[in-house]
């Protein structure tokens, strides 16, 4: 008896060590059907689709059918039942589940944390935690959930695929997305959306995009203000000054096509309509030698490269303006996205925008009113782009895309003693860009891509003035067009080789015509440029290396000028990283500033071309050193920076001194160290950056040759602070504070000099003196919520500096007119309180 006993413990052990062993070798569940039937002579009735795709680990063969039955029951979301002793019928359940998974890097195996999964055509969503565990209750069996995260591929299951009867969570391994060429370092960066690559990049995902403080929309120009190194002095997206440069050195790609143009009102918005851009780069140094041009920095701005299969779109409205774009699937290989955007201010007058134009015109022609004079002025801007994705095959894709920006003001002056003479004057600001581009995978190891583009710009103004009766006619126009042809070679997992030649041939016209006196002037120039380029990349392990070289000619001046690159990261611990950044670059257009000659007041920069004489080209030399840190969800960076720019003229400076009128060539150096620490969890995220620097003007034929820069801000501070209230409800608050830029001040006793017939102000030492401290704190809150299955709503709100600061950006100083002698100051005032909010629809 005893015996017995001990034998059926020892038969019970071995029936769970063969349980436990064959649990690890699951089969099709179709082979075990027919595999049942053969052994117990029945037939199981079902629906292929309904059994397809499932697997399962066998059950013992001892057990008798009722057993076999029981235990298909207790594994499979389906109902195993028997008609009778020939036929088992299987039927889908009609119930809900609980699905459980952790989701982990496919190479590295480790956890993804904040990735997004949505229940398909539900209002259920949740993100996987910080073990990269996600699990969600009363799910449809017969659900798909979508599992998306920035820089991977994304997954679509079925809840029968996630369900699982045993107490653990599956495990889903997601593969990093083949388009990116550089692995993610950060994956949420300052807020979800905001990443750092490793090769210093930052890149903003839109569309996963959290929030900032007083932003109501994920604006990029203004979004990268948060980091150190980046300034806009005097709060305009279209000013960005990247390590002390002017905002013209700043390279911006919308698409591969060059713009010439960035904002909306003159600079407070960003042109560039944030819901088809999907991705957007800022590069400050060790750029790809893929690119030129932008000696500051480089901005690269992506939309939607991928053919999908449904249709989507939205809408939305603030107090600014209303927009819309769609995403129509025309055919399986063939998919059309559009989007269009236009102010409503001249419909309906806001809070908002008597700020914005207050700020924008205040030191223009539009705010100041003449003697006898009246005015009154409309201003509305739009923008649009299109683009066409076409697929031939898996090797070959086509995509064709245009853009247009444009910005209009109409002004009028009314004689207030005749009441009836009016006078209409106008400005106009366009940038319109089309592009084609032919990528072509040859094989697992080759690619090519081949990119046209041609780009125009044009400011055109017609300023009539009716108290001298004088009518002035202005225009600025650039056209481009350029073809690169890019390929790329896989040498081996760890080493890739970028080889490619770039053709642009640039023109530009600028245009002066004036009545009474009759006054005529046309300037037009042209550059084509060649370039060749090589570059190899290499990553393995804790090692990235990126080196490169650009070689460009200039036909025009018979020139050559190489640009080296290099971009090193090690990791030196599991916490520790340091890098290298290193760059020569050059720049052959610029804009200049004629204060003489300006548009309305408005717009006082004009685009004009190199001539290797007055105008030389522009050439930057960069290093930069940094160490990182990065674990426990806290990363800190810490570099250190210098830079040299070459070849900068007087005239696109924007002086405010005796230089002002001046004719030279110079540069400028600046040196610091930038700082940024960021603690991010699933909850909240808070960050505190600080930059350092020195920038520094030398021109030889100048007295003194060497003075602080306009833009040497050598103290600047941000930090701010994100909070997830719920999973759909967030608030962000955060503030800005810099030194005051430079200004120069008259002579004191003698404010005044006189040229000839024209009386100037005589001022002292250029930038000596500094304005007070900028000191501005915004906040924003957004809100998301389900109208329906599929449609999804996003209420959001900012406040720009929401304690009202009287912030100056600027001082300069003007004759006074009623004595020659003396000068009137003139200080240019920052956006006071600025609310906005907006209503965001995507289906």
């Amino acid at each position: 008896m005893a015996y017995n006993k001990y034998l059926i413990c020892i038969i019970f052990c071995l029936h769970l060590i063969g349980y436990s062993q064959s649990k690890e070798n699951k089969i099709p569940l179709t082979q075990l059907i027919t595999k049942i039937e053969k052994q117990f002579d029945v037939k199981f009735s079902y629906a292929v689709e309904d059994v397809t795709n499932i697997a399962i680990t066998p059950p013992n063969e001892m057990l008798s059918l009722t057993q076999t039955l029981a235990y298909l029951n207790a594994n499979v979301l389906l109902n195993f039942k028997t008609l009778d002793n020939r036929y088992v019928t299987v039927s889908v359940l009609n119930k809900t589940v609980t699905i459980c998974s952790v989701l982990l890097d496919s190479n590295s195996k480790t956890p993804l944390i904040g990735a997004t999964i949505h229940i398909n055509n539900t209002g259920l969503h949740t993100v996987s935690d910080n073990k990269g565990r996600f699990k969600i209750n009363g799910i449809p069996i017969n659900a798909f959930i979508t599992i998306s995260y920035i820089g991977y591929e994304e997954k679509i299951y079925t809840a029968k695929q996630l369900f699982s009867t045993v107490d653990s969570c599956i495990e889903l391994l997601l593969k990093p997305s083949k388009e990116e060429l550089n692995q993610v370092l950060i994956t949420s960066f300052l807020t979800s959306g905001l990443q750092k690559y490793l090769d210093g990049s930052t890149v903003l995902n839109t569309k996963k995009f959290g929030i900032l403080p007083g932003l109501i929309e994920p604006d990029i120009l203004q979004s990268i203000q948060a980091l150190p190194g980046i300034e806009s002095t005097n709060e305009s997206i279209a000013n960005i000054n990247v390590r002390g440069g002017t905002n013209d050195q700043n390279l911006m790609i919308w698409d591969n096509i060059k713009m010439y143009h960035s904002g909306h009102f003159f600079g407070l918005i960003s042109a560039y309509n944030p819901n088809l851009t999907n991705k957007v780069e800022v590069i400050k140094n060790g750029t790809s030698a893929a690119y030129s041009d932008g000696v500051s920095s480089t901005i690269l701005m992506h939309t939607n490269d991928k053919v999908g299969n449904s249709f989507s779109g939205g809408a939305g409205i603030n107090l600014i303006s209303a927009d819309a774009f769609l995403e129509i699937a025309l055919a399986a290989n063939l998919q059309l996205d559009i989007s269009g955007r236009r102010s409503v201010t001249d419909l309906i007058n806001t809070p908002t925008f008597t700020n914005y134009f207050d700020r924008s015109f205040q030191d223009s022609e539009i705010k100041r009113n003449s003697e006898g004079v009246n005015t009154n002025s409309d201003f509305y801007f739009y923008d649009y782009t299109a683009k066409l994705l076409f697929d031939l095959n898996d090797k070959h894709q086509f995509r064709a895309n245009i853009i247009g920006i444009n910005n209009a003001l109409v002004y009028n002056e009314i004689n207030s003693n005749t009441a009836t003479e009016s006078k209409s004057s106008s400005l106009a600001q366009k940038n319109v860009g089309y592009g084609a581009n032919w990528n072509a995978n040859w094989n697992s190891k080759f690619n090519t891509q081949l990119i046209g583009y041609y780009s125009k710009y044009n400011i055109d103004a017609i300023d009539y003035r009716i108290i001298n009766e004088q009518q002035l006619t202005e225009a600025n126009e650039v056209l481009e067009t350029g073809i690169k042809l890019s390929s790329n070679y896989t040498v081996s997992k760890f080493l890739k080789l970028l080889m490619g030649y770039q053709f642009t041939e640039t023109g530009m016209l600028n245009q002066t015509t004036v009545k009474n006196p009759d006054y005529s002037s046309t300037k037009k120039d042209v550059l084509a440029n060649h370039a060749f380029y090589v570059e190899t990349e290499y990553h393995k392990n804790n090692s990235y290396l990126r080196i490169g070289a650009r070689l460009n000619y200039y036909e025009k001046f018979k020139k050559l000028l190489f640009e080296p690159r290099i971009n090193f990261r090690q990791q030196l611990t599991a916490a520790f990283s340091i890098k290298f950044e290193g760059e020569f670059k050059n720049q052959t257009s610029t804009q200049v500033i004629d204060f003489e000659d300006d548009f309305l007041g408005v717009e006082k920069r004009r685009w004009v071309l190199v001539n290797n004489n007055t105008i030389p080209i522009a050439k930057s030399k960069q290093a930069s050193l940094g160490i990182g840190f990065k674990r426990y969800k806290l990363n800190i960076d810490l570099t250190g920076f210098y830079k040299i720019v070459d070849g900068i003229t007087a005239s696109n400076q924007g002086f405010y001194n005796n230089f002002q009128y001046e004719t030279a060539n110079g540069s400028y150096t600046n040196k610091g160290v930038e700082f940024l620490i960021n603690k991010t969890t699933q909850k909240y995220s808070t960050w505190l950056s600080y930059t350092f620097s020195r920038n520094d003007y030398e021109f030889a034929s100048f007295t003194p040759s060497e003075f602080p820069n306009n833009v040497d801000i050598r103290h600047s501070f941000s930090v701010g602070y994100n909070y997830s209230i719920t999973n759909n409800f967030k608030v962000s608050i955060g503030a800005n504070w810099r030194n005051g830029q430079p200004y120069t001040t008259p002579v004191t006793g003698n404010e005044t000099i006189k040229k000839g017939n024209t009386t100037r102000v005589n001022y002292d030492a250029p930038n000596s003196q500094n304005l007070d401290n900028f000191m501005r704190l915004d906040a924003s809150l957004s809100y998301s919520f389900q109208l329906s299955k599929k449609i999804k709503a996003n209420l959001n709100a900012g406040v720009i500096n929401f304690t009202n600061e009287k912030n100056t950006i600027n001082r300069y100083y003007k004759v006074d007119p009623t004595t020659t002698d003396k000068t009137i100051q003139v200080d240019n005032k920052s956006l006071g309180i600025t609310p906005n909010a907006s209503l965001r629809i995507n289906f």
